[in-house]
């Protein structure tokens, strides 16, 4: 089983304790994959200065796959700055170094590479809304994580990837039960076979367009929230290829209770590392 990440890389600095931590939607992604026992990859523009490196070193040392990304002159890492508050992450802004932040343009040559994945995920942060149409030749499940921000629920935005990917994934926290159904019945519209939302300590719906399917939550007391929605996605996209889902296939015949409480086992456990994965540093 292989599965890749594709855009985004940040660092997440814990303005009150003054130490960093690798991160993003898609290398987080990547990371969770690989500790749920899949092969795993990163493919983005990781820049040539200090953050850069400290991402791309952390995720060599947990044999990430990066054949394909290497630090680059003349970029910035976006620095995303949060507090630490009884365990829970709270974003307070964001800044860049020196240089341009720019998106991932993928290549011939990038899509071939990808033609090696049984999933590839993006997501809103990556800022490749252009990009995702490009995938929709692969055979690998393409999923995507449009966040919790309404401008990444507009029809103009979701009809830019909704039809070219598989299982779609939004965070409920600005929208009650009426609209989440609502986005479920567009995205699922639009031609993705399966829309995720999560709901906190509510729990997580999972729509195929036919049946709704209610997830699973484990309480814990969090040391750090940071990554818990990444982790849970990670573990609940490898749950499904484990159990032999593909882009062709249904979930009908998959145990998806198995699926979710595996998925809310491994998120809970991520809440007790301090940043998404680990590697502090001091900044």
């Amino acid at each position: 089983m292989k599965v890749i990440g594709i855009g985004d890389n940040v660092v997440d600095r814990y303005t009150n304790k003054r130490i960093m931590f690798p991160g993003g939607n898609a290398v987080n992604f990547a990371v969770f994959a690989k500790k749920c026992g899949a092969e795993a990859a990163y493919l983005g523009l990781i820049a040539d200065e200090e953050e850069g490196w400290f991402v791309y070193d952390s995720l060599k040392s947990l044999d990430i796959d990066l054949s394909r990304s290497y630090p680059v002159k003349g970029i910035t890492t976006e620095r995303c700055d949060v507090i630490l508050s009884d365990g829970d992450r709270v974003f307070v802004g964001c800044e860049y170094g020196e240089g341009e932040w720019k998106p991932l343009k993928l290549t011939d040559e990038d899509i071939e590479y990808l033609e090696g994945f049984d999933a590839v995920h993006c997501g809103c942060y990556a800022s490749m809304e252009d990009e995702i149409a490009k995938l929709k030749s692969l055979d690998a499940v393409k999923t995507y994580d449009f966040s919790a921000e309404p401008e990444y629920r507009t029809d103009e935005y979701l009809s830019k990837i909704c039809p070219y990917i598989d299982i779609a994934l939004f965070s409920a926290e600005e929208m009650d039960d009426d609209e989440a159904k609502a986005v479920q019945d567009k995205v699922i519209s639009l031609g993705t076979k399966l829309v995720l939302v999560t709901h906190g300590i509510k729990g997580q719906t999972l729509y195929d367009g036919d049946s709704t399917y209610k997830g699973s939550v484990k309480r814990v007391g969090a040391v750090d929230t940071m990554g818990a929605g990444d982790s849970f996605f990670a573990a609940f996209v490898v749950a499904l290829l484990r159990n032999g889902y593909t882009k062709n296939s249904s979930i009908k015949k998959i145990d998806m209770k198995r699926v979710f409480e595996y998925a809310a086992e491994f998120s809970a456990s991520v809440c007790m590392t301090e940043g998404a994965f680990g590697f502090a540093a001091k900044y």
